[in-house]
């Protein structure tokens, strides 16, 4: 009998022990759910003014926040000191900061500027310098020149310095455009249907002799660049290698580098020579902006898919960045949010703050708090 007893109080602490199990599997899965489910962040783009005071700054930051809104990627003309004005104001409102600059495309900066030789040319000979391609802020830095990717890199380092930011963000962090969307080419009035010299670069000395030196010939000598691999490649290397550099310096002030880019890589690599799946990079904020490419909503949804498959085995977060203008409803909004979290986003981002309307704002929040239940 005592052995018998004893067999049952084994088997009562098995049982009790297995239910225990189970019940702190239950509570770890129901975590899992739920850190997944908060895990789904919102942003939006904003310009700063900095003549804008800092209690209306607070009041903008305090809807963003309420309208469920995440964080925030400010554009302050690369100004450290604008930034360190902006960055306390928004984290007392609960709200992430991360350091958005124009990178490659230097638009009225003001050391550049001293160095005409800095500037991309194209393959018609003509430097960003003094002509520009499609619009008149396109003034483009070769990457591949040594003082224009310092500069740029100079630049990217003030702003990590910044106490407080999440991330230095990089924007046109690219070629010019290669080929524009198909739904901005009548702005334009153009047809592209090749690769037309105007709008192809860079050509200038420092590319054509770094090129030549590896691969011994001259792409000014093509009779077809855009089936010239070899050339194609030495622009996407040209940005890839610069944004690795500049992951050395964010990561070296323990920030994190992030950069909008074109909708997938396949698309970048077309459009505007880069390839972003290839990168040094700790999140990406593809510009799908489904209006500019004359297509539906469920094209957000694709091509989010295609940079998250792109990306598949990197630890690379994917932000689908969404234009506002082209929505007729807060419908049509909720189902660009739910399209890019069901083909594997970690969030959307907004272009951009004015565009955030009161009614926007409900439909985010509420959208938001659907994740949770």
């Amino acid at each position: 009998m005592k052995l018998l007893g004893k067999l049952s109080i084994l088997l009562l602490m098995i049982a009790f022990t297995a239910c225990n199990q189970k019940v702190e599997k239950k509570q770890d899965d129901k975590e899992l759910v739920n850190n997944t489910k908060s895990a789904f962040d919102f942003g939006v783009w904003i310009t700063s003014q900095k003549d804008k005071k800092n209690a209306d700054y607070a009041a903008e930051f305090k809807k963003y926040k309420e309208g469920g809104i995440d964080e925030i990627l400010i554009n302050t003309n690369t100004d450290p000191k604008e930034l360190e004005r902006l960055v306390p104001i928004a984290t007392k409102e609960g709200l992430k900061v991360h350091a958005w600059i124009m990178a490659v495309n230097r638009p009225g900066d003001t050391v550049a500027l001293k160095h005409p030789e800095w500037y991309q040319v194209s393959r018609e000979g003509k430097s960003c310098f003094d002509t520009r391609p499609y619009v008149g802020y396109y003034q483009w830095l070769c990457p591949t020149r040594e003082a224009s990717r310092n500069h740029i890199l100079g630049l990217v380092e003030g702003l990590a310095k910044v106490e407080g930011i999440e991330s230095v963000h990089l924007d046109y962090i690219r070629f010019p455009d290669i080929f524009l969307p198909i739904g901005l080419l009548p702005k334009y009035n153009l047809v592209q249907d090749t690769e037309m010299a105007e709008y192809d670069f860079c050509y200038c000395d420092e590319c054509v002799n770094a090129f030549e030196k590896i691969h011994h010939k001259n792409p000014r000598e093509s009779k077809n660049t855009a089936i010239d691999m070899e050339w194609k490649n030495f622009r996407l290397n040209a940005i890839k290698t610069l944004v690795d550099d500049a992951y050395k310096i964010v990561h070296n002030n323990n920030k994190k580098l992030t950069a909008a880019v074109f909708p997938y890589p396949e698309m970048a690599d077309h459009m505007v020579r880069q390839r972003w799946d290839k990168w040094n990079i700790d999140e990406v904020y593809p510009m799908i902006y489904h209006g500019f490419y004359n297509e539906e909503i469920d094209w957000i949804g694709y091509a989010t898919k295609q940079g998250v498959d792109d990306l598949k085995g990197k630890k690379v977060g994917v932000n689908t960045g969404v234009y506002l203008p082209p929505f007729t409803s807060n419908e049509e909004l909720k189902q660009a949010i739910l399209l890019a979290k069901e083909n594997g986003a970690k969030g959307v981002t907004f272009f951009d703050g004015p565009q955030l309307t009161d009614e926007y704002l409900k439909t985010i929040r509420e959208t938001k708090a659907s994740f949770s239940k």
